[in-house]
């Protein structure tokens, strides 16, 4: 498992962890990362941007995962699939050095080991929605075929 992948996986259970209890997320990215063992220093600085990142811009990022998912409301998610959502839609957004075709695999694989048995085919459903859009204020990426 790549470096990228076990952050993504911290990242998704810090940001599950917070949208259950809230709380600061350093603190909760520190205690998920301090139960993971592969985790290293590239590890934990890709997963605390990503935190960081969906937590600075979650009412954008919810926004857009609510005007994307048909005939799904927000909080009636399942928590694990809406933060799949939010950290994959990050990626989207802020991340140009991640391919949209990489992050929409990760978050299907996410969906796929943390969630249910329809996670990973709702998480590429609304995905593939955003993915497609024009988003204005998204950092360009280097493979944009959008």
């Amino acid at each position: 498992m790549g470096s990228r992948t076990k952050a993504r996986e911290c990242a998704l259970q810090a940001l599950y962890q917070l949208d259950l209890s809230g709380g600061d997320p350093r603190e909760a990215l520190r205690g998920v990362l301090a139960h993971f063992e592969e985790a290293d220093e590239a590890t934990g600085r890709f997963a605390d941007e990503l935190v960081r990142g969906v937590q600075s811009e979650k009412p954008q990022i919810d926004a857009l995962i609510q005007t994307s998912s048909t005939h799904w409301k927000l909080d009636r998610m399942a928590r694990v699939d809406r933060n799949i959502l939010r950290l994959a839609v990050y990626e989207l957004l802020r991340r140009a050095d991640v391919p949209i075709r990489v992050t929409l695999n990760e978050a299907i694989e996410l969906g796929k080991k943390f969630g249910s048995e329809e996670s990973s085919a709702f998480v590429n459903g609304v995905l593939d929605r955003i993915a497609h859009m024009d988003l204005p204020n998204a950092t360009p990426k280097l493979d944009d075929k959008r």
